[in-house]
């Protein structure tokens, strides 16, 4: 009663029903526990009454960085009932042991938030929410990149105590629920897509220190490749395309071998930035490497075949052009002086017609030609008329000589580029269209399935 008349002069109470029940507070639960006064009992040793007893951690994680972590205090306990139904407090993190938990793969070091509070329930069930942000080291396997998936791990285990002396064990062992919880808290999208979560346990034993256990989280992400693919494979595909498409591109001209050199060039620049974008040390040689190196070859042989043509082509060329002035040089017929000889009849000529022809050395040779008639001595013109007769017979020997040699240039450069240059250019374009065709087959279908 002195209770109450107390509180309505404090103004705390207000109706005579709230001073009939007990008023409680979480600082009379703290005070019970003695956690301000004799707070070393309860931070410096591990809080169990018998010391072979192993304190059980309880581990359960967030990919959301999240770790919580649940044990059980032997020296806390209090009745609900004494305390209006308080059944947990929450106490800083310093008036209570906790126990060492060590990321094996952690490489930064990064203390959680000093404010964090512990909650404690009335059983002596401890539970600790550490938000924390890990930089850990993972081994990544880029062979299938962009199209990879890989697999980190975040090992947890004690640093000094044993596993007689702690116990770790996952809180679920079930990777479905906690790949839910964690796609529940992820509301961020970036260059990696969230797929699941593993958890195992493992005992490591060390010589002279005991086995300890491990809390082993296998985290699953695969990499979304959209943004290399836009960037990186199409436009090699646009290249090779347009290699292709040089090959209706006339040998005649000129601006064929500068096409491909050009894409040839541009392939190089997409070399360079697949260099920045791999890492340096890979165990096998990545597939996007294979893809790009193979098409560069591909396009490299195809510049080789164009310099081949262009070069068939101009030595033709050549080869003809020598051939004409030959024909000039040796087929000059001898003076019309030279063409009558006496044949000892007085007032008769008779015309023995003789020339000169190219040998296969060049050198000229002196040959009889076939007897020419020649037209009647006392017509005008007579002599004109046998001269160019000559020179015309000359002229179709060369020509027969030289067309049974090499019947490409029987009609010239267009002769010679139908008969031997579009069989090679089309030979080398269908070997070249077969070669890419099952090679991108099989490089994707290993890339994305297999």
């Amino acid at each position: 009663m002195n209770l109450c008349l107390l509180l309505l002069i404090s103004g705390l109470c207000l109706t005579a029903d709230v001073c009939a029940g007990k008023v409680c507070s979480f600082q009379d639960v703290v005070d019970h526990l003695n956690l301000t006064a004799n707070g070393n009992r309860l931070t410096t040793v591990r809080p169990v009454r018998d010391w072979t007893v192993p304190t059980v951690v309880q581990l359960d994680i967030s990919i959301s960085a999240i770790l919580s972590v649940y044990w059980k205090n032997d020296f806390i306990f209090w009745d609900p009932e004494d305390f209006c139904g308080i059944q947990h407090v929450t106490v800083p993190r310093h008036l209570l042991w906790k126990p060492d938990l060590l990321v094996d793969e952690k490489m930064e070091t990064n203390q959680p938030d000093p404010s964090e509070y512990l909650m404690v329930k009335h059983n002596g069930e401890i539970t600790m929410d550490i938000n924390m942000k890990v930089v850990s080291t993972c081994a990544i396997d880029v062979y299938k990149f962009p199209f990879d998936t890989q697999k980190c791990s975040l090992t947890f285990s004690s640093a000094l105590h044993t596993d007689k002396e702690i116990q770790m064990v996952p809180v679920s062992n079930s990777s479905s629920r906690i790949t839910k919880n964690s796609q529940a808290r992820m509301q961020t999208e970036g260059e990696w897509e969230f797929l699941n979560v593993s958890v195992h346990t493992i005992t490591q034993d060390i010589a002279e220190y005991g086995s300890y256990d491990h809390v082993i989280y296998t985290i699953t992400i695969r990499r979304a490749p959209l943004l290399y693919v836009l960037t990186f494979i199409v436009p090699v595909l646009f290249f090779l395309t347009l290699d292709l498409a040089s090959f209706f591109i006339s040998d005649a001209r000129g601006d064929k071998l500068g096409f491909k050199v050009t894409v040839l060039l541009a392939m190089s620049v997409l070399l360079l930035i697949l260099t920045d974008t791999l890492p340096s040390k890979a165990k096998k040689t990545p597939l996007i490497a294979v893809y790009v190196i193979v098409v560069f070859a591909f396009m490299l042989l195809s510049v080789l075949e164009t310099i081949l043509v262009a070069y068939l082509m101009e030595r033709a060329s050549t080869q003809q052009a020598r051939g004409l002035g030959s024909a000039v040089t040796c087929g000059r017929a001898p003076s019309p002086e030279g063409l009558h000889l006496n044949n000892g009849t007085a007032g008769k000529r008779t015309s023995v017609v003789s020339g000169c022809v190219c040998g296969e050395d060049g050198v000229r040779q002196l040959e009889t030609l076939p007897m020419v008639t020649p037209p009647d001595p006392n017509s005008e013109g007579a002599e004109g008329h046998c001269l160019s007769h000559l020179l015309r017979l000359i002229l179709q020997e060369l020509r027969t000589g030289r067309t049974q040699q090499n019947p490409a240039l029987e009609n010239g450069p267009a002769s010679y580029q139908n008969t031997v240059v579009r069989p090679i250019n089309t030979a080398f374009f269908i070997f070249y269209l077969l070669s890419t065709s099952v090679f991108l087959l099989c490089l994707f279908l290993h890339w994305i399935y297999w």
